[in-house]
């Protein structure tokens, strides 16, 4: 459809708006976000598209939503993007970055003529508010949205948890939780969680029976991150995260769980640090590397939602990534990410970011990366907007030997948004590292 139809967006989504209304008034998620405190008074905030004074309009107050349409300037902040960009985002299955607001607004693809008007403070805050209301419009327009179907999880989970005290520069000594699964007999593979969030991200990869005929399989929760504690150095809120501190605690459940020359593989931070091992490869004792969501440098504007006494993190953290995911991931996948990104203590997300974002500079050094010694599959997911599937395949291209594949239908948590659509893609990296070890 011609992008001038979406010049007046309220016009042309004017037969949705009494279908959004009722859906607002049933909607579970909407209310479990909006039936708090803070939003007793009324707020205004709405969308529109750039160049037009004309804006849809939602007032909530105390869990009570109600959709109209008028002058952009009565709301406290409008959510403007260009007609052509909200034809996008209203498309059946959007695609990249287009499945959200906040991929629209960027980092590593910004799009010009995204921009929140008004109130910044308040858009921040009301994130998961304003979210669900672009969702319940989006089904407004084309009904539920197509998802991937759900793989039923075994009936006996084959996962077995312990502790262990693990000594890492920086972070001093902490007992640390680590999980594994399949036979000791396979070749090992090491599994690394995202930033601010721990190794119950894996546990759908951890219980496919296509992995478990062929590895071993071992995650761990880095320090104060999920079910590990933290050092008794660590002070509540000041979590931060280097290279060195990073994969001295790799190497340390390697060495303690006697783990053979795993394949290590990690996804964002995670995804990074893998290149990083790779440069280190003698060091750290792997026998190949599967970075995921990963590239030699993310240089992002950083926001400041994730530590800030006038933001509710459990709130704003798991909203900033949800649009991360494909939007065909099932839900439950993608709302087990949301918990996760709800439940970790503050300042570790921050803190696990000092790494994401520049932290990590592999930029002439991956050049170096002897791939018959370590070898690497890069696989990145099309749907993530941060670490972009073109960042790493101009990553792998520099490294000699090195493998790269673009996961169709994934994001930047492709492990554990849909793992049954994942782990193909893993199996094909773990063969070939496993065959280039022969």
């Amino acid at each position: 459809m011609a992008a001038h139809s979406w010049q007046d967006l309220s016009a042309r989504l004017e037969g949705t708006l009494s279908q959004l209304n009722e859906s607002l008034g049933s909607d579970p998620q909407f209310k479990a976000f909006s039936n708090v405190e803070p939003t007793v008074k009324p707020v205004i905030f709405g969308w529109k598209s750039a160049g037009s004074d004309t804006a849809i309009l939602c007032s909530v107050e105390s869990g009570v939503a109600n959709i109209t349409h008028g002058h952009a300037d009565k709301a406290a902040f409008i959510l403007s993007a260009l007609p052509e960009q909200w034809e996008q985002f209203y498309q059946p299955i959007p695609k990249a970055p287009y499945q959200s607001y906040w991929g629209m607004l960027g980092q590593n693809i910004h799009q010009d003529g995204v921009e929140v008007l008004g109130d910044y403070d308040l858009f921040v805050a009301y994130t998961s508010i304003w979210r669900r209301v672009l969702e319940l419009s989006h089904t407004s327009l084309h009904g539920p949205s197509v998802e991937d179907s759900v793989v039923s999880p075994p009936e006996d989970d084959p996962i077995i948890g312990r502790y262990v005290y693990v000594s890492s520069p920086g972070w001093g000594r902490a007992k640390v939780f680590y999980e594994q699964t399949g036979d000791a007999h396979n070749p090992d593979i090491l599994f690394l969680h995202t930033a601010g969030s721990d190794s119950r991200q894996y546990h759908g990869v951890m219980t496919d029976d296509r992995m478990l005929s062929r590895c071993r399989m071992t995650a761990f929760d880095l320090p104060g991150h999920g079910r590990s504690f933290p050092s008794n150095t660590q002070i509540p809120g000041q979590h931060s995260n280097s290279e060195d501190s990073y994969i001295g605690c790799i190497k340390e459940i390697i060495r303690l769980l006697g783990l053979k020359k795993p394949i290590v593989c990690g996804a964002s931070m995670g995804g990074h640090v893998c290149l990083a091992i790779a440069t280190r490869a003698a060091e750290v004792g792997v026998g190949g590397v599967i970075p995921c969501q990963g590239s030699e440098f993310t240089d992002m504007k950083r926001q400041w939602g994730d530590r800030s006494l006038f933001v509710n993190q459990s709130l704003f953290n798991p909203e900033w990534i949800y649009g991360m995911m494909a939007p065909t991931s099932p839900r439950v996948h993608r709302d087990l990410i949301w918990h996760l990104y709800s439940g970790q203590a503050f300042g570790m997300f921050r803190g696990d970011l000092d790494f994401y974002f520049g932290g990590w500079d592999g930029r002439g050094r991956v050049e170096t990366i002897d791939t018959k010694q370590c070898p690497i599959y890069m696989l990145t997911g099309e749907y993530d907007w941060g670490n972009t599937p073109e960042l790493s395949r101009k990553t792998a291209a520099k490294i000699p030997g090195a493998k790269f594949t673009e996961m169709q239908g994934l994001g930047h948590f492709p492990a554990t948004e849909n793992p049954a659509r994942f782990v193909p893609y893993l199996i094909e990296a773990v063969d070939f590292i496993v065959s280039a070890n022969k």
